[in-house]
């Protein structure tokens, strides 16, 4: 792993991938599930939100799926999000978005299929308003890949910072 990125080649993408590309100047970062055979299962804003932005998204609106082409849209490159990096590694990423302190334990170990199967309810289901602080494509990505829900607090784009908690996704906990 780089301090500096993540970048996937498409050739290594997994089922169940938390993957993410930057926008323009690196502004902020776009999150998705990679599905399979280049789809991504993706949450956006609706239409006329995109602000600043060459996703080509801003017609779509909620949970959305589409190629990994779409997904890219604006941007050349593809990252894999990393789970449980060591704090140093965490602090040294300059960038909020990135990775994350939280790893897998054996009670939130999750199979791609679980993984998928969370992303494919919530675009059936929705996953709230979106926010571009306290709901966002990485908390939509961090809650399909671990089944926990982000709850912002006072720092915004350091998902360490903020709180987990249990997400039960067929009961909107």
């Amino acid at each position: 792993m780089e301090v500096v990125s993540n970048k996937i080649d498409r050739e290594n993408l997994k089922p169940g991938d938390h993957i993410y590309s930057w926008s323009v100047a690196y502004a902020y970062s776009h999150h998705g599930i990679y599905v399979d055979e280049g789809n991504v299962i993706h949450f956006t804003r609706g239409e006329g939100q995109e602000i600043g932005t060459v996703t080509g998204l801003d017609h779509s609106d909620g949970v959305i799926s589409s190629c990994i082409d779409c997904f890219l849209s604006g941007g050349d490159h593809l990252y894999r999000y990393e789970y449980g990096v060591q704090r140093t590694v965490f602090l040294a990423k300059a960038d909020g978005g990135t990775c994350t302190l939280v790893s897998f334990s054996s009670e939130l170990a999750n199979s791609p299929e679980q993984v998928i199967h969370r992303a494919i309810d919530f675009l059936r289901k929705g996953f709230g308003d979106y926010d571009v602080i306290k709901n966002n494509s990485e908390d939509f990505a961090l809650c399909c890949k671990t089944g926990l829900q982000v709850i912002p607090a006072v720092s915004v784009g350091q998902s360490y910072i903020r709180g987990l908690q249990e997400f039960d996704y067929f009961g909107g906990n």
